[in-house]
This record gives C-alpha cells, sequence and structure tokens, in this order.
C-alpha cells in the first residue's frame, strides 16, 4: 500500500453523518454533535469482531478511558467501516458500556473525509478504515496517529491507548 494524502493536526474533520441503531430506533448524528465544544480521542480500525481489533485495539482504550478521562478527555469513540448493528453486537460482545462510544461508518464517508478509507478487497473486506487514531478539540484534529501505510498486512504500532495517553499527558507536561 502507498503513502496516502490525508487529514493532518489542525485540519477539521470531515462533515459526516453516521446512521446509529439505539434500542429500536435510527439515530443519524453528526460530525458536529459528536465533536462540537468536546475534546475527543477517536481511534478507527479496519473493522469489528476482527483479531487485533478485538484482542487489543478496542480493549486497550477500555482498559485506559480512565486515564484518558482524567487527563482531559470528554469521550472516546471507536470508528470502524461497519454498520451500527455490527458496531452494537461488537459492542455486546465486548462488554463494552460507556467507556467507549461505538461509531459505525458504514457507507465510509467519514473515512473518505479523513483520507484513510482504504480498498481490502483483496481480503474479501471491500473498502475500509485504515488504522489511526487522533485528538480531536472542537472539531479540530490535534494530534493524530497513523499506521504506516508501507508494512505489509495490518500494522499496529502507535494507534494504540498508551501511544495515545502518553502524547496527550506530555503535551499537558510541556504547557504546564
Amino acid at each position: 500500500m502507498s503513502e496516502q494524502n490525508h487529514l493532518s493536526a489542525g485540519d477539521r474533520v470531515p462533515d459526516a453523518v453516521f446512521k446509529t441503531r439505539h434500542n429500536d430506533d435510527w439515530l443519524d448524528i453528526s460530525t458536529a454533535e459528536i465533536f462540537a465544544g468536546k475534546t475527543v480521542v477517536v481511534f478507527a480500525l479496519p473493522g469489528a469482531f476482527t483479531p487485533t481489533c478485538s484482542s487489543t485495539h478496542l480493549p486497550g482504550y477500555m482498559a485506559l478511558a480512565g486515564q484518558l478521562k482524567a487527563a482531559g478527555v470528554d469521550e472516546i469513540y471507536c470508528l470502524s467501516v461497519n454498520d451500527s448493528f455490527v458496531m452494537n453486537a461488537w459492542a455486546k460482545d465486548q462488554r463494552v458500556e460507556d467507556e467507549v462510544l461505538m461509531i459505525p461508518d458504514g457507507n465510509g464517508a467519514f473515512s473518505k473525509g479523513m483520507g484513510l478509507l482504504v480498498d481490502k478487497r483483496d481480503l474479501g473486506f471491500g473498502l475500509r478504515s485504515w488504522r489511526y487514531s487522533m485528538l480531536v478539540r472542537d472539531g479540530v484534529i490535534e494530534k493524530i496517529f497513523v499506521e504506516d501505510f508501507a508494512t505489509p498486512g495490518d500494522p499496529f504500532e502507535v494507534s494504540d491507548a498508551a501511544t495515545m495517553l502518553n502524547a496527550i499527558n506530555s503535551a499537558k507536561a510541556q504547557s504546564a
């Protein structure tokens, strides 16, 4: 996979609407609702129920959610190019409560706007999100950690919860 042009620190997140399912109701949630006036961590991954996503990526953010929130994060969002039914089932399977909120980017509109929608048809996945994490303040990307496009397979080196927490704590220490 070649290097891609994706959004960077200082850029505003793309406008998108997420089709979510709560109980028996469909709710359209806009990026404005998710990001406006908040400090948010988003971590994006290729797919619900996939090995690294289920064994390490999501559980890592669940485990460090309290520390991230203590460091000033209002919400933590897990985003994947899956539909709401899949994301809700995965949340139930992983025993996610309110520490992480699941965001279904079913049509990949947000991922495409980020410049991080990738073609995984060779694996039968279709179009998916590349693995990354970002800190967003009031809709503007402050920090973004994108896995290396040159690494074969599904790299998982910089988008983990510990890297994000360290970056937030380092920035706080430098500004103190």
